[in-house]
């Protein structure tokens, strides 16, 4: 694969829930259609189609690095009290044996020991974002968790290590919210913290040189933990970000949701 078929790193923002499959409230009826289109365009975007994706999901966290290596894995409906139809919803999309392989190499390689997991389906925010982005399908897709104790640095090392998978045909992409406070989502406080959070943000990712230190320190940002209380929707980014090696960081998403600065990331 030549250098400017080099697929990117993205971090996403995959919604509340399974938003994109059901009606939206009737006082916010184009609450997700930003969103939506700016997922359904990443596939467009990208240089060549991917063979395989790699997802990073705040929604799974383990002792060690963990690959989802089963050959067909089904899905997990992680969230509760939704419509009833969005719990019959289906990605079936085969699994990603020899990405899983491959990832535990490469990681092995960074110091990494790796742990398997075939029994486990595919959590929201890895099918609820791939069935709007890439609604075929048809390319395999293996999701690695983000490892307990959420340490920015652990989590920008893992991307480096996995920074080959791009000139391999694997896009790596980070699931998760650039803001996530479920406590403020649907009242006023916290808007202007946001979108303060998210000039700085914007900025950290941006230059190559600076990034590592300043996502390590993301917690002392303007209002970080006004945004994330719990970070395990930020740290996708970091995975991310760490595997964009000299790439700059650009935002390419950017809407407010119930008054919440949300943005999504691409590097390269």
């Amino acid at each position: 694969m030549t250098t400017t078929d080099r697929l990117p790193t993205v971090f996403i923002p995959h919604g509340g829930g399974p938003c994109f499959f059901m009606d939206p409230p009737a006082a916010a009826p184009h609450l997700w259609d930003r969103m939506a289109a700016y997922l359904r365009g990443i596939a467009d975007d990208l240089p060549v189609r991917p063979k395989a994706i790699l997802v990073i999901s705040g929604h799974w966290e383990t002792v060690r690095p963990t690959v989802n290596a089963a050959p067909a894995p089904g899905l997990l409906f992680d969230y509760y009290n939704f419509p009833e139809h969005t719990y019959r919803l289906t990605y079936p999309a085969p699994g990603a044996p020899a990405l899983a392989d491959r990832v535990a190499d490469l990681l092995a390689a960074s110091g990494r020991p790796v742990d398997r997991e075939t029994a486990r389906g595919w959590d929201h925010g890895v099918f609820i974002p791939l069935k709007v982005t890439f609604p075929d399908a048809d390319i395999p897709v293996l999701q690695l968790s983000l490892v307990a104790g959420l340490d920015p640095a652990e989590h920008l090392a893992i991307g480096r290590a996995l920074a080959p998978l791009r000139d391999e045909g694997v896009l790596i992409v980070g699931s998760g919210m650039s803001y996530h406070n479920l406590g403020d989502f649907f009242g006023p406080r916290g808007d202007a913290a946001s979108d303060a959070f998210d000039v700085w943000l914007t900025g950290a990712v941006a230059d190559p040189a600076a990034r590592d230190a300043a996502l390590t320190a993301w917690a002392a940002a303007p209002f970080a933990r006004v945004c994330h209380p719990r970070e395990e929707h930020l740290l996708p980014l970091m995975v991310a970000a760490g595997a964009a090696e000299g790439d700059p960081g650009v935002r390419d998403y950017a809407d407010h949701i119930m008054g919440k600065a949300i943005s999504g990331f691409r590097f390269g």
